[in-house]
């Protein structure tokens, strides 16, 4: 099992290759060893306390026996330093851990798995999971799966790491409304069995990127028959991606079948769309209900139909949901549609404007990496 200790502020320093391990138990550190080797990465075993002061800090996670909290105690503190339990009955393992400035107490084998994840986490370099943002529509040709991919896009002409996750088997396919259908990578198919951890990294290799927006990684379906993602599938995906960091975006049927249910789970926002109609209002309030059971954060998006259509104060109020603004009509989409070009590709059109305004209330303002339109 792992227990949270009260945390210290991180100290930075060179960056070791895998996680440092600390004891003299040699039953301890065959078992650590062999955990890291499953993780896939290379650990520095030191068997007498305390190591170098510039690998304690450099090292991406440090592993700390027991048998060795006390020796180490008087190094500077650091995050990421957890104590391995060596006796379920010693209470005294809780005073050496505050002591240490360790975030967790493990014992093993029962905190395998989990110790195992933050082992693969550490060695894939995972800093701040990426914001999620699920968005469905209100009805019926709400316009969800455009605002999906123009959120993407908007994202990725910044340059910000991007990846965009059908969750629709029915809806045709957010590589086409890309212009992408053609672009070599895996699809939903490739990818329905994954169980498990799956790396983030080697998630993004493989996916079709788009020739204008090397930030953005898109998975969709492909051509053949419709196929259901099981839950456990777009489980690991999903937490893939948000290892990556960045932005992830996921557009989410209406009708929430056991996989769209995770994707909800692991969603950060939502944005429901709604035509600004009193028929689409009527539907956006059962959809809505359901999105409230698996996630807290679900904000309105109004698409204004003038001169006659509902005012979205009204509709937002009617349906008990934040308003996170109007979307208007984009002149030319269709045609954008058919010749490929990505929705939200066109800075000063409205797509792009909505996406921009919300893009800066949500996303932290971290350094975007290379990529955008080029």
């Amino acid at each position: 099992m792992s227990t949270p200790i009260t945390g210290h502020a991180a100290t930075h320093g060179p960056e070791a290759t895998g996680p440092l391990v600390v004891t003299e138990d040699e039953g301890l550190a065959e078992h650590l060893l062999r955990l890291c080797a499953a993780a896939g990465t290379e650990p520095r075993l030191i068997r007498g306390a305390p190591p170098p002061r510039g690998l304690w800090e450099g090292s991406s996670l440090v592993l700390v026996g027991d048998d060795q909290a006390e020796r180490c105690a008087g190094l500077p503190r650091r995050t990421g330093v957890l104590l391995l339990g060596l006796d379920l009955d010693d209470p005294g393992v809780w005073v050496r851990a505050v002591q240490l400035g360790a975030e967790h107490v493990l014992f093993l084998p029962d905190a395998e798995a989990w110790l195992l994840d933050r082992m693969a986490d550490a060695a894939e370099g995972v800093g701040t999971p990426a914001l999620t943002v699920a968005v469905l529509g209100g009805r019926g040709g709400a316009g969800a799966s455009t605002l999906a991919c123009a959120l993407a896009v908007t994202a990725a002409r910044t340059g910000r790491r991007t990846m965009l996750v059908d969750g629709d088997p029915l809806g045709g396919g957010l590589d086409v409304l890309l212009g992408g259908e053609t672009a070599d990578g895996l699809r939903w198919p490739d990818l329905a069995g994954s169980r498990g951890r799956v790396s983030g990294a080697e998630l993004a290799k493989a996916l079709p990127v788009l020739k204008r927006l090397t930030a953005l990684s898109c998975l969709s379906w492909d051509r053949g028959d419709t196929l259901a993602v099981p839950p456990e599938a777009m489980r690991s995906v999903l937490a893939a991606a948000r290892r990556r960091g960045g932005l992830v975006v996921v557009d989410v049927p209406r009708h929430l079948d056991p996989a769209a249910g995770q994707a909800l789970e692991q969603s950060d926002t939502a944005l429901l769309v709604v035509p600004a109609e009193l028929r689409a209002v009527a539907a956006a309030d059962r959809v809505a209900a359901s999105v409230r059971m698996r996630l807290d954060d679900v904000r309105m998006v109004v698409r204004p139909l003038r001169p006659f259509g509902l005012p979205a104060h009204r509709i937002a109020r009617g349906l008990r949901l934040r308003l996170a603004g109007e979307l208007e009509a984009e002149p030319g989409l269709a045609a954008d549609v058919e010749q490929g070009v990505p929705p939200g590709i066109r800075e000063n059109g409205p797509l792009a404007r909505f996406c921009e305004t919300f893009l800066e209330e949500v996303l932290p303002p971290v350094p975007a990496v290379g990529g955008g339109i080029y």
